[in-house]
């Protein structure tokens, strides 16, 4: 009986050995591949919140890392994007965090005109929101997200930056008031800590590496 423990036992230890390789390989031939297709996401959500005709410069390598939580939603640094045209300061981007989604947090992209600090456009990159549901900030499932496009935040407390059900100006979705709430609430916080903010925010130097 001891031995076949013990046999039953080398077996198994030999199978999670085995298997603990498998997923070492598998992450170690994969993860170029994924930080690409990551790199090939962000490129185009970038494009998208900053219109190509408003930038002449690669979006990605224009870009700083940021922090403040207040803003930001998260202790983490995020990335800043520049956005120039001719040599001139034409739109930012920025990250930030909605802490508070219905099933955890979500991470938005922000792009703003740096003149007027108009939002020019905002995409969801991440998030975990009940598909049905929460998940309509995400642009394959519907086109809330544009509802942001054109608006601008004139001050820290702008009632308009709200869903309606809160006296604000965007729609909230049947069932799931939570998800939109949280999103309008983040981009509201970013909006204007880039409008207050923006020259020291591009004056620092471009150092986010491989940030995504």
């Amino acid at each position: 009986m001891i031995e076949t423990i013990k046999k039953h036992g080398g077996i198994l230890a030999i199978a999670a050995l085995l298997s603990t390789a498998l997923v070492a390989v598998t992450h170690a031939l994969t993860e170029d591949t994924i930080k690409e297709q990551q790199q090939i996401q962000l490129s185009k959500a970038l494009n998208q919140v900053i219109p190509e005709d408003r930038h002449d410069n690669a979006l990605h390598q224009s870009c700083r890392l940021v922090e403040n939580k207040d803003a930001l939603g998260t202790d983490d640094a995020l990335p800043f994007y520049v956005a120039t045209l001719n040599g001139e300061v034409s739109a930012v981007a920025i990250q930030a965090i909605a802490p508070n989604g219905y099933n955890g947090a979500i991470k938005v992209l922000i792009g703003m005109d740096a003149t007027s600090h108009q939002v020019l456009g905002v995409r969801v990159l991440e998030h975990n929101e009940t598909p049905g549901l929460g998940d309509k900030v995400s642009l394959r499932v519907s086109d809330w997200i544009h509802s942001f496009s054109g608006k601008t935040v004139t001050s820290e407390d702008d009632a308009r930056w709200a869903v309606k059900k809160d006296g604000g100006q965007f729609d909230q979705f049947t069932g799931a008031t939570i998800t939109p709430r949280a999103v309008v609430g983040s981009v509201k916080k970013a909006a204007w800590f880039v409008s207050q903010r923006q020259e020291a925010l591009i004056n620092q130097p471009v150092n986010c590496g491989g940030a995504s």
